[in-house]
């Protein structure tokens, strides 16, 4: 199963929980776990059925621009990570 990392700033939906493992195949499977898990959490990384924009996510230590259809291994890391903005 993949590890998957709560963003500290989601933390609150989690109560505490750091990280947890789930059998996906793909973000969007994770995403929908998640919020079954910690109800709400879809709705915080979420814009219109797509990982928001505010956020990246690292899959192994490489971040993706697939965003749901990210691919997940059995053995994956997965990190939802904030977005650095700024010039």
């Amino acid at each position: 199963m993949a590890t998957v990392f709560i963003p500290a700033q989601l933390r609150e939906l989690s109560g505490g929980v750091q990280s947890v493992e789930i059998e996906a195949r793909n973000v969007r499977e994770i995403v929908d776990q998640l919020d079954e898990m910690f109800p709400g959490f879809k709705d915080r990384i979420c814009t219109d059925g797509n990982i928001s924009p505010s956020l990246q996510v690292s899959i192994d230590s490489i971040m993706t621009s697939r965003g749901m259809i990210a691919k997940v291994k059995p053995q994956s890391e997965v990190h939802f990570i904030p977005a650095i903005g700024g010039g």
